[in-house]
């Protein structure tokens, strides 16, 4: 609250009056501190936080109906499978034992998205499909920076999908990794 002193008399003039002492205002500043704290708790409480922003994945829908699950041509699929430290491994159409030594190959990040367009260019959009696949030793990390590749790829929507990983791939990774000492 703000107080003025207002003491010194009448207003005598001539020789041997004291002049009285003006005396500063002084502004007590203690509702203007409550106030504030008021103001700031109730913006911080009427305040909504930033909106957590997720990416759009189309998942294949589980379906029991065969007419309802989706074909993909050989020519122009390309299976990734993420393994433990950031190792890539893929094939392109369908595993075949017979050739098994040439179709199973191993990339890195560095050069996944290189793959990825070299065979988005080499396949006719409506026969182009991804089908990414995570080993338990992979990580979440691992499957998002493939997503996102996917993303900066330009890859549509609907031409790649995150499916389970077969008991034939996990067990090529497991020897993949125990010819390449990756522990």
């Amino acid at each position: 609250m703000a107080e003025i002193d207002t003491s010194g008399g009448g207003h005598k003039k001539g020789p041997g009056v004291k002049k009285g002492k003006k005396l500063s205002t002084r502004v007590d500043l203690t509702p203007m501190v409550d106030l504030g704290f008021l103001l700031i708790t109730f913006f911080v409480f009427t305040t909504t936080m930033a909106q957590s922003t997720a990416m759009n994945m189309n998942e294949p829908k589980d379906s029991d109906d065969p007419d309802k699950i989706m074909k993909v041509k050989n020519s122009g699929a390309m299976t990734i499978l993420l393994g433990k430290q950031d190792q890539i491994y893929y094939y392109y159409g369908q595993l075949d034992p017979a050739t098994l030594s040439e179709q199973w190959k191993t990339t890195d990040y560095k050069e996944v998205r290189q793959l990825i367009v070299d065979k988005k260019k080499s396949t006719p959009i409506d026969d182009l499909m991804y089908i990414i696949k995570s080993d338990k030793e992979s990580t979440f990390k691992n499957a998002i920076d493939i997503l996102d590749e996917m993303s900066i790829s330009a890859i549509p929507p609907g031409h790649y999908a995150e499916v389970d990983i077969t008991p034939a791939e996990e067990e090529m990774i497991r020897q993949t990794e125990l010819a390449n000492g990756i522990q």
